[in-house]
């Protein structure tokens, strides 16, 4: 039986596994309760022992377990890739060590506004992606078109909730405009999005561009959070 992320089996009740912290003085609750929560979180501890940037990691292995887009061999582009999560995750699963005997090698090119630490077989650049030509420079980079693009980007908080939602929508949408520059027909984008009432545009750009588009919530989004991931697959190519 597989063990699921934080299950516990020795035995002892759940409380006694439990790390409490105490509000420091000069901290905001908000802080105690966000430093309360990644002590206690399964998934940081398992990226911790597994060797993975962030929680962040798992959420793309589970949407990949699903839907299968990071084949061995595939030109994948991660959007906003810092820390790094998921260009570890992508670099293994396409192997761009080329160190699996018989599989093709693929690429992973990572891109972010700041600089990121190397990870081993992936190519990372400094690049805002909203800049003009940015696509020609990945495409560049890349050697052709791309068979992935996939971002986990998103905008600033403000405080404002429903700021919040449209700022992340409006980075995704461009996120969007972007892939159907850089993909290859067949080709597959994922990105997260915000529940809150503003998804209907992008669904319905999205549907135009690829032959499925699915809407997912993989096991390491936190279940209080509105965040969920599109996964567009079979794009269509051509003209947009």
């Amino acid at each position: 039986m597989v063990k699921k992320p934080g299950e516990n089996t020795s035995g002892r009740g759940q409380r006694d596994l439990k790390v409490k912290v105490k509000s420091a003085r000069g901290r905001r609750m908000s802080s105690t309760l966000w430093l309360q929560r990644q002590l206690n979180d399964p998934y940081v501890k398992r990226a911790q022992a597994d060797g993975y940037r962030g929680r962040a990691a798992y959420k793309i292995l589970e949407l990949d377990d699903k839907f299968r887009f990071l084949v061995p061999g595939a030109r994948v582009v991660d959007l906003g890739c810092a820390p790094g999560g998921w260009c570890q995750v992508a670099t293994k699963r396409v192997n761009a060590m080329g160190d699996r005997a018989g599989k093709r090698q693929g690429t992973i090119l990572g891109i972010d506004l700041q600089q990121v630490e190397p990870i081993a077989g992936c190519e990372l650049h400094v690049l805002d992606f909203l800049e003009d030509g940015a696509d020609d420079k990945v495409k560049g980079w890349l050697g052709g078109q791309a068979d992935v693009v996939m971002s986990d980007m998103a905008a600033s908080s403000s405080g404002h909730k429903q700021t919040d939602h449209l700022r992340i929508m409006a980075l995704c949408e461009a996120a969007a405009y972007f892939a159907f520059d850089v993909l290859d027909e067949g080709g597959t984008f994922v990105a997260k999005v915000l529940a809150g009432g503003a998804e209907g545009d992008l669904q319905k750009l999205l549907k135009q561009q690829f032959t499925k588009v699915h809407n997912v919530k993989p096991p390491a989004s936190r279940s209080d959070s509105s965040e969920k991931f599109v996964v567009a697959t079979g794009f269509r190519g051509g003209a947009h």
